[in-house]
């Protein structure tokens, strides 16, 4: 790796161990044609509308020249210098068309709880976040940038908002008070409206090994946020038996490794250790990991015995059209592990594959129902083929042409000959990095393995 390749990767490492920021994205500028009924911002001469029953701040950067404006029910403009209006015929631009009015896009269309109006501060490359990990946790630090306009609706969910602290209009907000005093100001109902509560709790992620979250009970909104441009129902993911690991809106098509780890565990080391260690490796490139610690599922923790109800979750999604990549950085999870573990205090791991990729098309046809049904079908077929082969063996006996051998005749075997069967529990890999192949389901694709580098050995299960 050259100084550049080995600068901007300290840069990343550098980025991961400070505190989490999550930056508002949209704006209510005057100047994003995005905020516009025809997605531009108004031509000269043009009539400007604002929704009349709406409030709303807005930024304006650059000078106007309009015909008439409606304005909304109640609002600011916040004219930056050389911003401006001005008069100006209606239609005095050809190229704009008339009668058409310029109208203002509803502003109370920005939720909170929306994980596609947020973004990381800092993230690094091959990073991403597990979608109701997109909307700011409990010990994130919120940032509305000072350089737009905005406008954010809280509600409805679960229970009230709570971050570590809240960036907005050139102030931080970490203490209850200053906040409440904000929110109830003119500028602060300008900017925030809802039935939901807005909350600071100054107190840092203080645990080595990480944080959970804190958005589970808020997930179901902020899922339905996510979904409501497609109608509210998943796309359908592009393979068989997909997963859906924690804190994930849809199925997706990849691998899920789960650690549990003891008190020498640091979450950042290990998050910076994939970055180097992995995905700057060619044959990762096309790969995307999240790392996060989420709650234990409860069935999960009683099967495997464990008392911890917490886990490390580390997903891997292929980012272009390869596939297979997600599953041999997972097993190359697991042996890195076997080998280090203990030094990065993981006590333990497993790890869950999605099945095979669908070609060809759309896999809206290999839903469950479809397959259960071609399975139901294959059954009725093989069971109509072993009674024909049943009866054609019957009247090949009675006319002589078949012979069954009773148990005292079987053919004594040849000298020589093994007698055993092969167990290949007696049977070790000839290489620490190979992991064992899984055992096929013709049930299912997917495939899982468990890890306890505490004995250094390795199961698949089906």
């Amino acid at each position: 790796m050259g100084a550049p390749g080995r600068a901007l990767l300290w840069l990343q490492l550098l980025a991961l161990t400070q505190a989490a920021d999550k930056v508002w994205v949209p704006n209510t500028n005057f100047d994003d044609a995005t905020n516009w009924s025809q997605n531009r911002t108004p031509c000269a001469g043009a009539a400007v509308e604002f929704p009349a029953d709406k409030t709303v701040s807005v930024l304006v950067r650059e000078g106007h020249s309009i015909s008439d404006m409606l304005l909304p029910l109640d609002g600011e403009f916040v004219l930056a210098s050389g911003a401006g209006f001005g008069a100006a015929d209606a239609g005095s631009r050809p190229d704009c068309g008339t009668g058409a009015r310029a109208r203002f896009l509803d502003p109370d269309r920005f939720l909170w709880l929306d994980p596609l109006l947020w973004r990381p501060g800092d993230a690094a490359r091959g990073l991403f976040s597990v979608d109701a990990e997109r909307v700011p946790c409990l010990h994130d630090d919120v940032v509305f940038p000072s350089d737009a306009s905005f406008r954010v609706g809280l509600g409805p969910g679960a229970g009230p908002v709570r971050v570590r602290s809240i960036q907005a209009l050139g102030q931080t907000f970490a203490r209850e008070e200053d906040l409440a005093a904000f929110l109830a100001s003119r500028a602060g109902r300008l900017r925030f409206h809802g039935p939901g509560a807005l909350s600071v709790d100054p107190e840092a992620c203080t645990d080595p090994s990480g944080c959970v979250c804190g958005n589970a009970e808020a997930q179901p909104w902020i899922c339905a946020a996510l979904l409501q441009p497609l109608g509210g129902g998943c796309p359908q993911a592009a393979c068989l038996e997909p997963l859906r690991p924690e804190g994930q809106c849809c199925d997706l098509c990849g691998a899920v490794v789960s650690l549990t780890h003891g008190p020498g565990f640091d979450l950042q080391r290990y998050r910076a250790r994939l970055l180097h260690a992995f995905l700057a490796l060619p044959q990762y490139q096309g790969l995307q990991v999240a790392v996060s610690k989420v709650p234990r599922p409860p069935g999960f923790r009683e099967a495997s015995g464990a008392k911890a109800d917490t886990e490390i979750q580390v997903v891997l999604v292929e980012a272009g059209p390869e596939t297979g990549g997600a599953g041999r950085l997972a097993r190359a999870l697991l042996a890195d592990i076997a080998e280090h573990g203990e030094a990065l205090g993981i006590l333990s791991a497993t790890a869950r594959e999605s099945g095979a990729p669908v070609w060809g098309g759309s896999a809206a046809g290999l839903n469950a129902p479809a397959r259960a049904g071609l399975a139901g079908g294959l059954a009725a077929a093989g069971l109509l083929v072993l009674l024909a082969l049943l009866a054609g063996a019957l009247l090949l006996r009675r006319e002589g042409r078949l012979r069954w051998r009773r148990r005292d005749e079987a053919v004594p075997a040849r000298a020589g000959a093994p007698l055993g069967f092969h167990n290949p529990v007696f049977y070790a890999a000839d290489s620490a990095e190979a992991l064992p192949t899984p055992k096929s389901d013709q049930r299912s694709s997917s495939r899982s393995y468990f890890l306890n580098p505490l004995f250094g050995e390795a199961e698949a299960e089906a």
